[in-house]
């Protein structure tokens, strides 16, 4: 049985949440530059960060060492990666201003949301809405981030053969989109729910 622990602080899950979070800026630093090579090291970066995701919280379950401070930090590691993604590649005109702004926007709302009914002593834990509106997120994220065309049949150039990682993450950013309004509303209707009862 998992239990929260709230003073241990230095712990693997922990670490590697934090490791998540100092990973931000060298993605934003390679994100500066919207050549392929940079793109694809952004890419590398932010893929092991997002598997940084799955793994803290596996490991806190697993190892029993589920904290006050990690159940704080890892969704704001979470938000804080893939808000800076989107911002950094939004100069370079991969990504609509407008999705970004209702990705974001549903972000802070739902932080906000969750800090309400956090000093009300009240957890409304996540849904699978929004754990599918993360995957897309970070499929999309990591099609926009490798934005070129790539050949994957041993080199051969080829239209048949050649994907457009662009088209790609705008398939999925558009689903990510339409998730991310769903779990907000849905979100929404179930905080109200719990705060007038």
């Amino acid at each position: 049985m998992t239990t929260t622990r709230p003073n241990q602080i230095l712990n693997i899950p922990n670490v590697l949440t934090m490791m998540r979070i100092a990973a931000i800026p060298l993605l934003a630093t390679l994100l500066l530059s919207p050549s392929r090579d940079a793109g694809f090291w952004a890419a590398a970066v932010f893929a092991i960060a997002s598997i940084t995701d799955w793994l803290d919280g596996y490991l806190a379950r697993r190892m029993g060492i589920v904290t006050v401070f990690g159940k704080f930090l890892d969704p704001i590691a979470d938000k804080l990666i893939v808000m800076a993604a989107m911002i950094m590649i939004l100069p370079f005109d991969r990504v609509p201003a407008w999705m970004v702004l209702v990705i974001l926007g549903r972000e802070i709302i739902i932080t906000g949301l969750r800090g309400i009914a956090s000093s009300e002593g009240i957890v409304i834990p996540a849904s699978d809405l929004g754990k599918f509106k993360t995957i897309f997120q970070i499929v999309a994220i990591l099609g926009l981030i490798l934005h070129y065309d790539y050949s994957w049949f041993f080199g051969i150039a080829h239209p048949l053969l050649t994907v457009n990682m662009h088209h790609i993450g705008m398939f999925f950013l558009w689903i990510a989109t339409v998730l991310t309004i769903w779990s907000g509303i849905d979100y929404l209707v179930r905080f109200i729910k719990v705060i007038t009862r």
